[in-house]
């Protein structure tokens, strides 16, 4: 086991309070750096608990090299779980969500035996033991997730696949208690959508929401709303001026917009921060350039408290390696951290999560002590 001795005191700093942060300039820490035995190239993201304690995945490594579920806190670094590949999975994209009894769920892109190896849904108990809910075949019901699963109060799961389903452009599923998968959309490819990368998120009201890579009216993605009987309706479709090819999701404010990005398209031709009204109305809050502030964003946008938007992009910054950035309610973007490849980590795939205090956590698919990826913590201003 790797021991990292600063993630509590980290967290614990953090508690102390944003406010004394004020007027000092963005400072980022790496908690931890990946390396190949253990783990390596998250692409996912990390979620934390009230305890500080951190849970994410890897791409690759562990024991058969299938990616791992880790778990980060003030004893260190610890593998949950090392996915071997057939029946159970490997490599996991996705990262994982919690329930309150401390079981994890996510999705693997391959694995799940015969001739598929189109991944699979899993949970993780507290002890370790994985349970296969669903093994995708790549038919039907849909195959190759590259993103995780949201669960409602009932406990039931839902998700995306980026191929197969009766249209053969992805579909969005439910898991329910007893384990019975249930296709809620098949994307054509068309007007409708087509291949999600992207999960789902829910309202209060059970309607699921989320955006599709390609399709729409001009093929450059659309956003689209299920409701709880899974009929879809296509909330905007992308232009291309206006951004194209979304990847990383949607989040909704109290009042019902939603907010998001594209990977590209734009004024800059580098994506864009968008915002969508409740009556269908798309803003650009910021275009990309793909120079200092940023480029291609492979991950969707965190609402802060206050309203700001906290992301990352894959590309661009001072070393061409990504950034960390904030937009303010007036669509000023603030870019809190520009990677260097290094010790400090590079391209990060996934977005960030909002810490005590307002720190933000993160991963990258690069850079580090070992080149191979970190978690790290970045405190705004």
């Amino acid at each position: 086991m790797t021991k990292i001795n600063l993630l509590g005191l980290l967290w614990m700093l953090a508690a102390i309070g944003i406010a004394q942060a004020q007027g000092r300039a963005p400072t980022e820490e790496v908690v931890y750096s990946f390396t190949q035995p253990t783990g390596y190239y998250p692409a996912a993201g990390v979620i934390g608990n009230s305890a500080g304690t951190l849970y994410g995945t890897t791409v690759y490594g562990g024991t058969a090299n299938g990616g791992v579920v880790y778990k980060l806190d003030t004893s260190g670094y610890t593998v949950l779980y090392n996915f071997p590949g057939g029946v159970a999975g490997s490599q996991p994209y996705g990262g994982v969500i919690r329930d309150a009894a401390g079981n994890l769920y996510g999705t693997t892109r391959y694995g799940g035996g015969g001739d598929a190896n189109m991944g699979v849904v899993y949970k993780l108990d507290t002890a370790g033991q994985e349970t296969v809910l669903h093994k995708f075949t790549g038919g039907a019901d849909g195959g190759e997730t590259f993103a995780g699963v949201v669960r409602d109060q009932a406990g039931n799961l839902y998700g995306t696949t980026t191929s197969g389903g009766t249209g053969g452009a992805g579909v969005v599923y439910k898991v329910d208690t007893a384990n019975q998968y249930t296709v809620l959309h098949s994307f054509t490819g068309g007007a409708d959508g087509g291949f999600p990368k992207a999960g789902v998120i829910l309202d209060p009201s059970g309607n699921l929401y989320g955006d599709t890579n390609s399709g729409g009216t001009d093929g450059a993605g659309v956003v689209y709303k299920l409701d709880n009987t899974g009929q879809e309706r296509v909330l905007y479709s992308f232009t291309g001026a206006d951004g194209a090819g979304p990847y990383g999701g949607v989040i909704l404010d109290p009042g019902g917009n939603i907010y998001g990005t594209t990977l590209s398209g734009g004024s800059g031709v580098e994506g864009v921060v968008y915002k969508l009204n409740t009556a269908g109305q798309e803003t650009v809050l910021h275009n990309f350039t793909g120079g200092t502030d940023g480029g291609s964003p492979l991950a969707g946008v965190t609402l802060g408290p206050a309203g700001n938007l906290y992301g990352t992009t894959e590309f661009g910054g001072t070393d061409g390696q990504g950034v960390v950035y904030e937009l303010d309610t007036t669509g000023h973007e603030t870019v809190l951290h520009s990677f260097t490849g290094g010790a400090d980590g590079g391209e990060p795939f996934a977005g960030v999560t909002l810490g005590p205090a307002g720190a933000l956590y993160g991963t990258t698919s690069a850079g580090g002590s070992a080149l191979q990826g970190v978690v790290f913590k970045v405190i705004p201003r």
